[in-house]
This record gives C-alpha cells, sequence and structure tokens, in this order.
C-alpha cells in the first residue's frame, strides 16, 4: 500500500487516474495538457530531477494535480510543495520510518525562506 502526504497529514491514496513520468523526462518533451493528473517517479531521495521536471510543468501552466512518488523524504517535502507538488505518495515503510508529525513539521511550506527572511 502507498501513504498519500498532503498538509494535513497522511491519507490513503484516493486516486488512480496518472500519467507517470520518469525522473529522467527529457522537460523539453513535456506537455502540460496531456494529462489532469501527473505522477513524478523519485526513485531515490538524492535524485532531485522531478522537483525540476515539477517546477517547468507549473511553469508551462499544467494546473491539475501534481504527485511525486517514491523515495521522498519528511525534510524534502517543503521543496515539494514549493517546486508545485501538491501531494506526496510514500510506501507504509517509510511512513512507519517518518511518521505523519515529521511531515506536519513541514507542512507550513510558504514560511520560512530565505525570500521571506530577506523582505522581512
Amino acid at each position: 500500500m502507498t501513504i498519500i502526504v498532503r498538509d494535513d497529514g497522511f491519507h490513503a491514496d484516493d486516486q488512480t487516474d496518472f500519467l507517470d513520468l520518469a525522473s529522467d523526462t527529457d522537460p523539453a518533451t513535456l506537455d502540460p495538457s496531456l494529462a489532469e493528473n501527473i505522477r513524478i517517479a523519485f526513485p531515490s531521495s538524492a535524485d532531485g530531477r522531478g522537483f525540476s521536471l515539477a517546477r517547468i510543468l507549473r511553469l508551462q501552466g499544467f494546473t491539475g494535480r501534481l504527485r511525486a512518488a517514491g523515495h521522498v523524504l519528511s525534510d524534502q517535502y517543503t521543496m515539494a510543495r514549493r517546486c508545485g507538488f501538491d501531494e506526496v505518495e510514500i510506501s507504509d515503510e517509510l511512513a512507519d520510518r517518518q511518521p505523519a508529525e515529521q511531515w506536519l513539521f513541514r507542512a507550513d511550506w510558504r514560511a520560512h525562506d530565505y525570500q521571506a527572511r530577506m523582505r522581512g
């Protein structure tokens, strides 16, 4: 099973109709009109290409549901949200190692960035 992480905690998966993109998808081939829901794979927590793909899709006008799936850590949740992901799909095993409290700690992703500090 998988767990869906959103700003308000853990959820059961409620969506199965996704266009799946690999982390090595060529950004030049992205077309935000291809699907209403896109899931981008994260084969490793050290592979940040999915963050770039999400940002590019949002800049191209994609307004649908964007999900990061795989090896995303709770420490990366803020970055995922800032890049344009709506949610993160993790395994039950990762949810056991990093419970909802660790994800909720990072749910205020609009605050505490360097730009906010510079403006303040």
